[in-house]
């Protein structure tokens, strides 16, 4: 006998699971496990934009003063915000009505379907990893708004980010290095961190694609400067990690790595924001039944509805080696 009320089971199996899937996109991402740590994932409650609240200018008041002097109070417009869509994405799970059958035993059926759940959460997690690195524009626009947007190879080129047109506003334009090869690798790295110092603002995270990871660790042996994938940090998410400077440096090349060709990105996090919706984050679409009008068959679909934010560009950093 199959299984009574199967036509409930799609829905409230990715329901229970929902947090956990979430959970997992996060922790299997060394860039929003880092996010994670920062406080920085913060879920958005509605609207029709999510905003991401930045100072662009210093209070003009600031100044020295003697006895008696007039103390300047003018107001002071310093205080803005860029705005960023939402994206969504969605991949469905499906289950035909004579497979149901087939399943005879309660086991039987949920083993089926936790193995179709868990291959839709691995394919939503993989999809949301590789748009991380997105300038927006892939699916006709529908793409996350990753950091391709965020830290362009050009970053005084004609082109809106945030809602912020980034050659008409200087303190919205991150810094970039490009090297013809990664002869000089530590040189450039070097001078591309200098330029990204305000202060106790650094970069605390530089990710890198193998060919990169590669030359920056063999750089290194010879000094065996390498620090615990135990220890604090990135590392201790479970991701290799090597150090430069006080900042993590983490491959994410190998199998299934996304981030582009001779790319590191210096990454000062306490910029940059992962934002899904409370109600959109890896749940079922609908909590009903959803049945095929010409088909023997259920299909579920787990949706994710956010984007990704950043609230200070200038602190952002891409090198570019010719690969």
């Amino acid at each position: 006998m199959a299984f009574p009320n199967v036509s409930d089971i799609i829905a409230t199996t990715i329901e229970n699971r929902s947090k956990r899937i979430a959970d997992n996109v996060t922790k299997n991402n060394a860039i929003l496990a880092k996010l994670s740590q920062r406080g920085n994932i913060r879920t958005v409650s509605g609207g029709r934009l999510i905003y991401e609240e930045l100072s662009f200018a210093e209070n003009g008041n600031a100044g020295w003063y003697s006895g008696y002097d007039l103390l300047p109070v003018a107001a002071q417009d310093v205080i803005s915000a860029a705005q960023y869509d939402f994206k969504q994405a969605a991949v469905s799970v499906t289950i035909s009505g004579l497979e149901q059958l087939q399943n005879s035993g309660k086991e039987a059926f949920i083993d089926l379907l936790t193995q179709r759940v868990n291959v839709a959460e691995a394919s939503m997690a993989n999809m949301i990893c590789d748009g991380l690195y997105s300038d927006g524009t892939g699916s006709s626009g529908k793409e996350i708004t990753g950091l391709d947007a965020a830290i362009p190879l050009d970053p005084t080129a004609a082109a809106t980010y945030g809602g912020i047109a980034q050659n008409t506003w200087s303190f919205w334009r991150n810094k970039v290095k490009n090297s013809a090869n990664t002869n000089t690798l530590l040189a450039d790295m070097n001078e591309l961190w200098s330029n990204l110092l305000r202060g106790s603002d650094r970069p605390d995270m530089i990710i890198c694609d193998a060919l990169i990871w590669r030359a920056y660790v063999a750089a290194l042996q010879p000094q065996q400067r390498f620090s615990s994938m135990t220890g604090g940090g990135t590392a201790g998410f479970g991701f290799p990690s090597i150090q430069f400077m006080d900042c993590d440096v983490v491959l994410d090349g190998g199998i299934g790595g996304f981030c582009p060709t001779g790319t590191a990105f210096f990454l000062n996090t306490k910029y940059l924001h992962y934002r899904p919706h409370r109600d959109r984050n890896m749940v079922p679409l609908a909590p009903n039944k959803r049945y095929a009008i010409n088909q023997d068959a259920e299909v579920q679909i787990l949706a994710w509805a956010g984007n990704v934010t950043c609230s200070g560009r200038q602190f952002q950093g891409r090198l570019d080696v010719d690969a």
